[in-house]
C-alpha cells in the first residue's frame, strides 16, 4: 500500500524536471494528488511522511550528492561540525528505520567501547530502535543524557552473525577535527585532519604554531578518510600554506555566478617543505585543499587518487525544519580542473560502487598504471608546469600502493568485531596500576615488546567471544596485530596522538615516505 503511494507521488514529482511545463503549474499537479489521497484513499495516510519520501526520491533523479534531511534529523547531521554535546559520540543517518553509524567521535565514548562505522543499532537499555519507525529525536533521548551515565547499545556489524553487546558510558564530546599533532623529527610537524569543521583552520594553525616555536623545517597534513565538511574551512586551511592573492578554488553554476577565493596572505606557513597524505577516501575539501598546494606546486601529493567529489551543496531550509541539501555549483582548482568524478543523474548506487569497488577490481588502488586518464583534460601547474589531470579526484604526485599483506581473515574478524579494542580496553583497566604515567611516551614505545601473555590474552578473549583461532593466520597477522595492540595500547595511556605515532611508525609507507621528501626537499 504504502509503495504503491509513494511510486504514485515519485511519479509526480519526476515531471517537475520536465521542460515543457512550468515549475509552477507541475507543483499545481502535485497539490492536486496530495489533495486527492487525503480526501478520497480508503485509509488514514501520513501525507507528511509520504512528502518526505516523495521528496528524497526526488533528488535520487539528480547528482549523487544531493540529498533530504528530514526535521527530526537536521541537527545530528549538521551537529558534528559545529559544536559540542553530552552523549556517545556518534554520527548516524536512520537507513531503513535502523540508526546506522557513520562515523565515530575520536577518542569518544563510542569509540573507546569499540563502535565501528557501519554498525547499526537494534535496542538501547533493552528497547527496541530498529524496524520501529522511532523518530530520531526519540533516538537522541535514549542516547544522550548526562556525563558519567551509562547506555547499553546491541548492534549488528556486518561480516558478524550475532549481535555485539557493549556498555558506553556518556561524556561531553568534544568537536575536534585534529585527531593528532606532533613532531616525528625535530622541526618537521605532523597534523591529521579528520574534518573541515568551523574550527579547523584554527586548529591546524594552533597545532603547527604551538609544536614548533621557530618556523617549521616541513609539515606533513595528513587528509587520508578526510570525506570533507565546510568548504569555507577548506579555504582558509589551504590560506596557512598560500600566498596572498593565490587562487585557492572557485566555483560556478548554471544559477551560481562564478566566485573565487584567494588567499589572504596571511597564512602561518606559506614557504617550506610541505607534504599532503591523501587517499580514495579524501574528498570534497580535501580536495580542495590537495589541488591548491598541487596547482601552485606548494607541496608534493601522496597517496592514492582521492574520491572525487567536485560538488558544492547548499542548504535550504524547508518550512517544516527540514533541508535540502542541493548542489547548486562546481568548484574548480585554481588551474580550472574539475574534480567532481563523472556521474549519470538518477544513478546514485552506481556512482558509488565505481567509486569504491570497480577502484578495487580495476587494480587502481594497488598500481598507478591502472589510473584511467583522460588526455583531453590534461593541465598544467601554475609554476612548474607539470602535467596534471581533471576528471576524476586529485591524483598524488607519489603514488603508494595499498599494502593488504598480512590480512587475513582471522585479522579480518578480529578487527571487524572491535575484538584488540575490547581486549585492550579491558587489559588497560585490570593493569592500569603497573603503568607509571611519568614515564615518557618515547620511553614506552622504545621498551614495548608484544609478550606472549598479551598476546595469549588476546587470543583467549577472541575465542570467549565466539572466534576461534587460526594460528597459520595468526602468524601471516602477527606484525599487524602487534601495531594494533601498541596502537591502542598507547592511546589508552597517552592520548590519541599517540595511537597515530604508532601506526605511523610501525606500518605506513605513505608517512616514511613523507619523511622522506621532507628531508630531501632541495633534491625534488
Amino acid at each position: 500500500m504504502k509503495r504503491t503511494i509513494t511510486i504514485i507521488l515519485v511519479l509526480s514529482l519526476t515531471v517537475l524536471l520536465a521542460p515543457r511545463l512550468s515549475a509552477q503549474s507541475q507543483s499545481s499537479r502535485l497539490k492536486e494528488v496530495l489533495e486527492i489521497i487525503n480526501s478520497k484513499y480508503i485509509d488514514t495516510v501520513n501525507i507528511h511522511h509520504l512528502v518526505d519520501n516523495a521528496i528524497s526520491k526526488t533528488l535520487l533523479e539528480l547528482d549523487p550528492h544531493s540529498t533530504f534531511i528530514p526535521a527530526d534529523q537536521v541537527f545530528s547531521a549538521n551537529e558534528s561540525l559545529n559544536s559540542s554535546f553530552e552523549g556517545i559520540g556518534i554520527e548516524y543517518l536512520m537507513i531503513d528505520d535502523t540508526l546506522t553509524v557513520q562515523s565515530v567521535v575520536t577518542d569518544g565514548p563510542s569509540d573507546s567501547a569499540g563502535i565501528l562505522p557501519g554498525d547499526k543499532f537494534i535496542r538501547a537499555d533493552g528497547r527496541t530502535i530498529a524496524g520501529v519507525a522511532m523518530s530520531t529525536t526519540a533516538i537522541q533521548k535514549l542516547l544522550r543524557g548526562r556525563k558519567g551515565t551509562k547506555v547499553t547499545i546491541e548492534l549488528i556489524r556486518k561480516g558478524i552473525s550475532d549481535t555485539l553487546s557493549y556498555v558506553i558510558i556518556r561524556d561531553k564530546i568534544p568537536i575536534i577535527s585534529v585527531d593528532a599533532a606532533y613532531m616525528p623529527e625535530p622541526g618537521i610537524v605532523y597534523v591529521r585532519l579528520s574534518r573541515f569543521a568551523m574550527e579547523s583552520p584554527l586548529e591546524v594553525t594552533r597545532s603547527i604554531h604551538t609544536l614548533s616555536e621557530e618556523y617549521p623545517n616541513g609539515v606533513i597534513l595528513d587528509l587520508r578518510g578526510n570525506f570533507g565538511g565546510y568548504l569555507y574551512s577548506a579555504g582558509m586551511v589551504a590560506n596557512i600554506f598560500l600566498s596572498g592573492g593565490q587562487l585557492i578554488f572557485y566555483t560556478e553554476g548554471l544559477n551560481s555566478p562564478r566566485r573565487d577565493f584567494n588567499a589572504y596572505g596571511n597564512g602561518l606557513y606559506p614557504y617550506g617543505p610541505l607534504v599532503l597524505l591523501v587517499d580514495e577516501n579524501s574528498a570534497s575539501s580535501s580536495e580542495i585543499v590537495a589541488g591548491a598546494i598541487q596547482d601552485w606546486d606548494r607541496g608534493v601529493i601522496i597517496g592514492r587518487r582521492t574520491f572525487g567529489k567536485g560538488l558544492v551543496q547548499r542548504a535550504f531550509n524547508l518550512s517544516d525544519g527540514s533541508q535540502i541539501h542541493l548542489t547548486i555549483a562546481r568548484y574548480h582548482t585554481p588551474s580550472g580542473r574539475v574534480i567532481q568524478a563523472p556521474y549519470e543523474q538518477g544513478k546514485r548506487d552506481e556512482y558509488y560502487r565505481h567509486q569504491y569497488s570497480d577502484r578495487y577490481a580495476s587494480g587502481e588502488i594497488f598500481s598507478r598504471d591502472s589510473i584511467k586518464v583522460d588526455d583531453s583534460l590534461e593541465f598544467t601547474t601554475l609554476k612548474l608546469q607539470r602535467k596534471i589531470y581533471g576528471g576524476g579526484g586529485i591524483i598524488p604526485d607519489f603514488f603508494v600502493p595499498r599494502d593488504t599483506s598480512g590480512v587475513t581473515p582471522y585479522y579480518t574478524a578480529l578487527m571487524l568485531r572491535g575484538l584488540i579494542h575490547g581486549f585492550i580496553n579491558r587489559y588497560v583497566d585490570a593493569h592500569r596500576a603497573d603503568f607509571d604515567p611519568a614515564i615518557p611516551f618515547e620511553e614506552f614505545y622504545a621498551n614495548y615488546n608484544l609478550g606472549d601473555e598479551l598476546l595469549a590474552g588476546l587470543i583467549e578473549y577472541a575465542r570467549t567471544s565466539g572466534l576461534e583461532p587460526d594460528y597459520d593466520q595468526l602468524s601471516s597477522s602477527l606484525s599487524l596485530i602487534s601495531t594494533q595492540l601498541k596502537a591502542l595500547l598507547s592511546r589508552s595511556l597517552y592520548g590519541n596522538t599517540a595511537y597515530y605515532r604508532v601506526i605511523n611508525m610501525e606500518n605506513d609507507p605513505e608517512f616514511a615516505l613523507a619523511l622522506e621528501v621532507i628531508r630531501h626537499w632541495g633534491y625534488r
